[in-house]
């Protein structure tokens, strides 16, 4: 499986639970990211078109709103494993960088009553 860009895999996820619009995946994106990833709409398009044509999301329904189109984007089954699969290897990744990082601390932590 090829993994997926930080703002890709944001997108999967933001899918996950609802069908959301540009704007609802934008503003979704930017909560679940703490503001650090901001989509521009030219990114966010070229984002979802990627990801539709390997099939991992596909348009839900659109719906007219101020005379404004919004599109509505959905997961899919597919999508939805790889999410899946990509939320556990960042989990496995965090664990085994938690496990390093706890070893370098045992490591480094003074020992008293030695010299030298």
């Amino acid at each position: 499986m090829e993994s997926l860009s930080e703002q890709s895999f944001l997108i999967l996820a933001a899918l996950a639970d609802q069908p959301r619009h540009g704007y609802g995946l934008v503003t979704e994106v930017a909560a679940m990211s703490d503001g650090r990833v901001q989509l521009r709409a030219s990114t966010l398009y070229a984002a979802l078109e990627r990801l539709a044509a390997r099939g991992l999301i596909a348009p839900d329904r659109d719906e007219v709103d101020n005379g404004r189109l919004r599109r509505y984007y959905r997961l899919t089954d597919t999508g939805a494993t790889t999410v899946a699969a990509e939320t556990q290897r960042m989990t496995d990744q965090a664990r085994a960088a938690k496990r390093r990082l706890a070893k370098r601390d045992r490591q480094a932590a003074p020992r008293y009553g030695v010299t030298g």
